[in-house]
């Protein structure tokens, strides 16, 4: 198991997602408190300036209106009321927009996210909404929100310059960060952009940590990063923390220090942050040189090194293999307290068990055990995989059991590992058990649950149920090895699945992967096998310059002979494309079909008179079978093609 990105994640992620606030600048209304909504208040929706939203305050030396404190009584009325929809009925026309605001922010401190949903709908469906309702809404509920929930939010609001708000676009985007959907968040920004909406610092800020996670982030960050200054903006602590971050996570060190130093020449002073950011990038490959004077550098900066921090050092000594240093390590961070859940453990285990160190591992696991360490199951995924590598199936099957018994949650990559454990020790009981669990618990499998079964599969020679798993992975986007790719079709070959092995060699060659040359001949010696000479020649024409003479000879004679009949002249043509001279056996069969069948006479003509261009000419029985048919293009018409023919022979062996 690999724990760079739980340590990258786990300890850092709620420092990179902004906390949330309830105090939100007003937005312009978006409808007056009549039941319909009303475009007239909207043309200012895109203001930048405002002033935070706040109950009414009582002026001490004027007595409140009368509608004033009936708004009051009815806004207390609706937050305490535990029947919402009879509160809203009764007191919901008395109230304003901003008095609904008030009560979206109650709720979502309250946590009443049912109540929330509950009456933001009604607001909208009542015309009771502004600008603040839209952008607080979708900024309380945040993960809870689906993307697709939030968009149908967003796409509701009736005035088209309200939707590039700042805020509600912030809004907006944050959510589908939060919601792993960074890319859907790239494509919508881009769009706010053409309809009109400046970014801000938030906006960034927002893009800028849904790129930690994602492949090529740091790439894209850079463009985020030049496009901001672009617009007049400049860089704040935040970003660099987050830039730090996304360094880390796809190991460019090098480029961490660099952000590093460019923000403290710039003024910004870094925090603990942004130091746990740095030493989580000199883990990558286990600097712990660098670590050791970034952790001098704290101390006499005045910071204390806190639990995140001393948990990424631990993580860097484990990846330079300074173990003794990482247990000395360890035990600080149990006498401060620091070590009361699995990770700094896990990181040492992991790390011993990778470099051969397995009884030591088994040390460590032992000790969590008997310290009842706080655990969600990792440290039994971490042996369970290192038992794994170590051929220990027996051993890593009962450590499975183990935790089925002790644990009763599961994520993927536990189930992972689990299954791991099952198929290497053969318990297909325990193998479809697992992938039951799969289902119930709906956790959709990743790339290595499809490898983890299809190699079991193939170990037990259940070779179609393989193929079968191999398709279910193609249709959700994963793409196999062409280990086992290859594996897979010879043994599909053997069995005389043809098609099925066709099928395989098409997900691999689809796939961005590259594949052997090899590979090319092998699937054409199974198509050729099983008569699907169409699939076959699709292979020659694609791959004609790699496939060696004697399969071209193979193919060539199998097709002429049995293959689609209105193919073989462009059969020939490819097979003489690709350098391979056409013997005269071919040309006979090809000829012999032809006069078979009457209706192909132009076919025959077509290639009578291709042959001669190309430097062929028929033999003496090739010709008399001509001959004897000659009726089929006409006397005359054969005799004029002969005749050429004849003429070149003759000219060719004089040369």
């Amino acid at each position: 198991m690999e724990l760079s990105s739980v340590v990258g994640t786990r300890f850092h992620h709620h420092i990179l997602i902004h906390p949330l606030h309830y105090s939100f600048p007003i937005i312009p209304s978006l409808s007056p408190t009549t039941p319909r909504a009303s475009n007239s208040n909207l043309t200012s929706a895109t203001s930048t300036t405002a002033t935070p939203i706040k109950e009414p305050n009582p002026n001490p030396t004027r007595p409140h209106s009368k509608s004033y404190l009936q708004r009051k009584s009815a806004l207390v009325e609706v937050q305490q009321s535990s029947d919402l929809n009879s509160a809203l009925q009764s007191f919901g026309e008395i109230l304003k927009p901003q008095d609904f605001n008030v009560i979206i922010r109650h709720f979502g401190k309250l946590g009443r996210w049912h109540h929330l949903s509950q009456l933001f709908d009604w607001m909208r469906h009542h015309g009771k909404t502004n600008g603040s309702s839209y952008s607080t809404y979708i900024k309380i509920m945040g993960k809870r929100l689906s993307p697709v929930k939030a968009l149908e939010i967003y796409n509701s609001i009736p005035d088209e310059s309200a939707r590039v708000n700042v805020f509600i676009c912030n809004s907006l985007l944050s959510s589908l960060v939060r919601s792993g959907k960074f890319e859907s968040s790239i494509k919508l920004f881009d769009k706010m952009k053409q309809d009109g909406l400046t970014p801000d610092s938030v906006t960034y800020n927002t893009l800028l940590a849904g790129c930690i996670k994602t492949k090529h982030g740091h790439s894209k960050a850079v463009e985020f990063i030049k496009e901001l200054k672009y617009n007049g903006l400049q860089m704040d602590s935040i970003m660099y923390g987050t830039l730090l971050a996304i360094c880390a996570s796809n190991g460019l060190c090098e480029e961490a220090q660099n952000y590093f130093n460019q923000m403290r020449e710039e003024g910004h002073s870094p925090n603990l942050y942004h130091y746990s950011s740095l030493l989580n990038a000199y883990s990558y490959d286990g600097n712990y040189r660098k670590a050791d004077e970034l952790m001098e550098e704290i101390k006499s900066s005045g910071l204390v090194p806190n639990k995140v921090i001393l948990t990424t050092l631990l993580k860097v000594y484990v990846r330079g293999g300074l173990f003794e240093k990482s247990r000395k390590l360890l035990a600080e961070l149990e006498a401060l307290g620091y070590a009361e859940d699995e990770m700094p453990y896990c990181l040492l285990m992991d790390a011993l068990s990778k470099a051969g160190r397995l009884d030591e591992a088994r040390s460590v696991f032992a000790e969590v055990q008997e310290k009842c360490v706080k655990s969600d199951g990792y440290a039994h995924s971490i042996m369970i995989s290192a038992l794994c590598r170590s051929e220990l199936f027996e051993e890593a099957k009962k450590l499975a059991q183990d935790f089925e018994t002790k644990y009763n949650k599961y994520d993927l990559v536990m189930l992972n590992t689990m299954l791991c454990a099952y198929c290497r020790a053969g318990e297909m009981d325990s193998v479809m058990q697992t992938m039951k669990k799969m289902d119930e618990l709906a956790i959709s499998p990743d790339y290595n649950t499809f490898r983890i079964l299809i190699k079991y599969f193939c170990k037990e020679k259940l070779y179609l149920l393989a193929y079968r798993t191999m398709e279910d992975m193609h249709r959700k986007g994963y793409h196999p090895d062409e280990g086992l790719c290859s594996s897979l079709i010879f043994q599909l070959g053997k069995m005389k699945a043809h098609s099925e092995a066709f099928s395989v060699y098409n997900m691999l060659r689809y796939s961005k992967r590259t594949m052997c040359k090899t590979l090319h001949e092998k699937i054409l010696h199974i198509l050729i096998a099983g008569r699907l000479l169409k699939d076959a020649y699709v292979v020659v024409k694609d791959n004609a310059e790699v496939i060696t003479q004697p399969a071209m000879k193979k193919f060539a004679t199998a097709f002429t002979k049995l293959g689609n009949i209105n193919l073989i002249n462009d059969v020939l043509k490819v097979i003489h494309g690709s350098g391979y001279k056409i013997d005269q056996e071919l040309f006979q069969m090809a000829v012999s079909r032809y006069v078979a069948e009457p209706e192909k006479k132009e076919l025959l003509l077509q290639l009578l008179q291709w042959m001669p261009g190309q430097g062929y000419v028929v033999d003496s029985s090739t010709r008399n079978l001509i001959l004897k048919n000659s009726e089929l293009l006409g006397r005359q018409l054969t005799a004029e093609i002969l005749s050429k023919q004849h003429m070149m022979s003759k000219a060719s062996r004089s040369t």
